[in-house]
């Protein structure tokens, strides 16, 4: 999942879930980790996010 963030970048994180969590699950956990780092502050609009299945 790719979230875009106020300086401009887009940061990928990997979730793990099962194939039938809701796409907003998805979105707020990777948010959650995105905030919770030193990163700068990732847009919290989930029609921002990209959200790919990999595997």
């Amino acid at each position: 999942m790719a979230l875009p963030a106020v300086d401009g970048r887009q940061y990928v994180y990997r979730v793990y879930a099962p194939e039938d969590a809701l796409l907003a699950d998805l979105f707020w956990e990777a948010w959650h980790c995105h905030d919770e780092s030193a990163l700068p502050r990732a847009w919290d609009l989930f029609d921002a996010a990209v959200i790919r299945l990999v595997g």
